[in-house]
């Protein structure tokens, strides 16, 4: 299916008469997705989700690229640099508004102005999970048995800069409690410290943490919402487990195009993604999974984007985060 503009659209947009042909055409070709991380990742799973029925809708094919490497910034690079055509777009998390200040003067290409915000996909709660080697049993009682012992306690994250590792930074901050941040390369050995006792606290996505606790291997002590979620409604908010008012804190999925990207392409694209991640069957898969559906327009994603470049830049420099 081929995007049709009336003249009127054409002069609103202000294209020139080069950019009118190409979204005009468009697509006339496969349309690539880079994802910045390796395959099977919870990035990786919502992308390839979406891709299919994306390339349905537009009558060419959607094809993943994964692209990883420096905490998502070979991947988004390779995007910013790409040409603004339409076909090529990138599916990033929050390292990505956080690397504008972790990063700030190491990289390629600036995270906002960059690219033009396609759609903010869907959000992934941030769930609290304690080690069971600690003697206590909410929230509120590890955040008072960390502070009463400044430093001794660990706690862990996917990576320096990771969504989990700046959450627990900003919760420790605004708790008063000292901890000590121990990053590992990914979810799954960070999870194994926290089953054995090498650490006693962790922020993650609901997915890979529901397995365990479950099986009763570690505490679910809260999830980082104002609210409690759909797919986990005995699990406490942040608010009511510690008692840590309004914490909000989720990793994300977002679709951004590089910048100039014709504005009629990336509404379509937009559009699009909305149209399928509110689609009923689609929508229960990814609560299924631990995400909240969103589809945000693309004036909304850059708003946001905005937002956390904001929010994750003064947290990083509060806690006086840095990388070697």
């Amino acid at each position: 299916m081929h995007i049709r503009l009336s003249r009127r659209a054409v002069l609103a947009a202000g294209l020139s008469a080069p950019a009118l042909a190409r979204a005009q055409d468009f697509p006339s070709k496969p349309v690539r997705i880079i994802v910045p991380y390796t395959p099977g990742g919870t990035t990786d799973i919502a992308t390839r989700l979406v891709a299919e029925p994306l390339g349905r809708a537009l009558g060419q094919p959607v094809v993943v690229e994964n692209r990883p490497g420096a905490n998502s910034i070979v991947g988004a690079g390779a995007a910013a640099t790409s040409p603004a055509d339409g076909y090529t777009l990138v599916m990033v998390l929050p390292a990505h508004a956080a690397n504008q200040t972790l990063q700030a003067g190491k990289m390629p290409f600036d995270s906002v102005t960059s690219f033009a915000p396609v759609s903010l996909v869907v959000q992934a709660p941030l769930v609290m999970a304690g080690s069971k080697h600690i003697p206590a049993n909410t929230l509120r009682e590890y955040l008072a048995y960390a502070k009463a012992r400044p430093g001794q306690i660990n706690y862990g994250s996917s990576g320096i800069g990771a969504t989990a590792h700046l959450a627990m930074a900003q919760l420790a901050i605004i708790a008063g409690v000292e901890m000590t941040h121990i990053p590992y390369r990914g979810t799954q050995p960070a999870l194994a410290d926290l089953m054995s006792g090498n650490i006693g606290l962790m922020f993650d996505t609901y997915s890979p943490l529901k397995a365990q606790f479950e099986a009763g291997t570690i505490r679910p002590l809260g999830i980082a919402t104002t609210r409690r979620a759909p797919f986990a409604p005995d699990l406490p908010t942040v608010a009511e487990g510690g008692g840590v008012p309004d914490f909000d804190a989720s990793s994300w999925c977002m679709l951004l195009a590089p910048a100039r990207t014709p504005a009629p392409i990336v509404e379509r694209f937009s559009a699009e993604v909305a149209k399928i991640v509110q689609e009923p069957v689609m929508k229960a898969r990814l609560e299924d999974l631990g995400f909240v559906v969103e589809g945000r327009t693309p004036a909304a994603t850059g708003q946001f984007l905005g937002r956390e470049v904001e929010r994750w830049g003064n947290v990083i420099r509060q806690a006086n985060i840095t990388v070697e």
